[in-house]
């Protein structure tokens, strides 16, 4: 049975970046709440809908719709590697699309815009399988000030995350402002989701830097960036500021990740999601609820999900809501969102996949459990989800397609 494990917030030490000194945390489980359920263009090739459902057992019958009945209808196709998929909530209903190789596209209106949002082609290295043009995120006030903010790796391999400004439908590719440059030892886990949460400011998944099994322990070093969820006050600073609650006196604000590729937010709970690719084992799905405060710690390099790894799983430390083996076809979990549009059979129900199988699954609470459900086998990579306005649900494919989930 699949439990979290609370711990304490311990004090910290004055210095800057500094690692807290701390006592055995108590270990209590903790009874979560139940969440609240409450024409496309004409390509040559077309892409068909992808039908293969699963349909849940009779024990989650009640819990879970019948997935034979919907499908993951094509939008849009012939995009170069799409990464990320997001709104800029002002209203247009636009969707803005991240090729890899350092462009952001613009769908408007069931097209897609033939000039380019922004161009960074000449400065965004995708070298490596993990590294490119990576994540998007649109401020809070963008109807107002324009701003925007992404996750790319550099002409050096390092990441960026850099402030944008856009008027319409184009972006200034040289108001580049940057927050952060962080050093990358490896081409690979560079993680590159970012999203603002519910208090305003900007989060950031950043993997462990790379190689395997975690060789300089970032994960478990709350002085390195690596291996983080970073959290930053863009309004407070220019271009951010340090939140006052930050743990660490730093930008962490949670720690023990491997490489958190995508990271949301619930639209109605402000409850944190994160897809937290694996090691050769496991993948997991990690989930912090919006009240729990900072420095939670998900355990990497000590654990691979629920399981041991560099030693024996420990108190204080978050288990997933839900895991996978790679025994079950999987490879890298691709992180989602939870559903909150306009079919209610489906609200509540955080959705994700996985990037190799092509499977996608459901996780809900059920009598204070996780309980997943494999819904869908697409038969085709899933890079990343996305979210409109209306919090339907999108996945991007390596084939440049966008679906979305409807209807039969």
């Amino acid at each position: 049975m699949k439990r979290f494990l609370i711990f304490l917030i311990l004090p910290i030490l004055a210095a800057c970046r500094g690692l807290a000194e701390s006592t055995p945390p108590t270990v209590t489980p903790i009874p979560f709440p139940a969440p609240t359920v409450g024409a496309a263009p004409q390509a040559e090739s077309q892409p068909q809908p992808l039908a293969t459902a699963t349909t849940p057992p009779p024990a989650y019958a009640a819990s879970f719709p019948n997935a034979a009945g919907y499908n993951w209808l094509p939008i849009l196709s012939g995009l170069y590697r799409p990464v990320d998929i997001q709104p800029a909530n002002d209203g247009s209903g636009r969707l803005f699309i991240l090729e890899k190789n350092g462009l952001i596209r613009v769908y408007e209106n069931g097209q897609l815009l033939e000039a380019p949002f922004l161009d960074i082609t000449d400065r965004v290295n995708e070298g490596g399988n993990e590294m490119g043009l990576l994540g998007l995120a649109f401020h809070p006030d963008y109807e107002t000030n324009g701003y925007f903010y992404v996750n790319y790796t550099g002409a050096d391999g390092n990441t960026r995350i850099s402030r944008f400004q856009a008027n319409g439908n184009s972006a200034d590719k040289n108001s580049e402002t940057y927050l952060l440059l962080i050093e990358q030892p490896y081409q690979n886990h560079n993680g590159g989701a970012l999203a603002f949460g519910p208090d305003g400011n900007l989060y950031a998944g950043l993997g462990d830097g790379g190689s395997a099994g975690d060789p300089q322990k970032n994960g478990q070093n709350t002085r390195s960036l690596l291996g983080k969820i970073l959290r930053l006050d863009v309004m407070g600073g220019d271009p951010y500021a340090v939140p006052a609650g930050n743990p660490f006196g730093s930008e962490v604000w949670a720690y023990g990740l491997r490489n958190p590729w995508r990271i949301s937010f619930d639209k109605l709970t402000g409850d944190l999601w994160i897809g937290d690719v694996g090691q050769n084992q496991w993948e997991e799905v990690d989930y912090l609820p919006a009240n729990w405060g900072a420095g939670a710690n998900f355990g990497w390099s000590v654990m691979e999900g629920n399981h041991a790894y560099d030693s024996e799983p420990q108190s204080g430390m978050l288990l997933p809501a839900a895991e996978y083996s790679h025994a079950e076809g999987g490879c890298s979990v691709t992180g989602g969102y939870v559903y909150r549009g306009s079919m209610p059979e489906w609200n509540g129900i955080y959705l994700y996949g996985d990037y190799c199988s092509g499977k996608i699954w459901g996780l809900i609470l059920v009598d204070g459990l996780w309980q997943p459900q494999l819904l869908f086998e697409t038969g085709t990579t899933i890079t990343t989800f996305g979210q409109d306005e209306l919090g339907e649900i999108y996945f991007a494919s390596d084939n440049g397609t966008i679906y979305r989930l409807g209807i039969k």
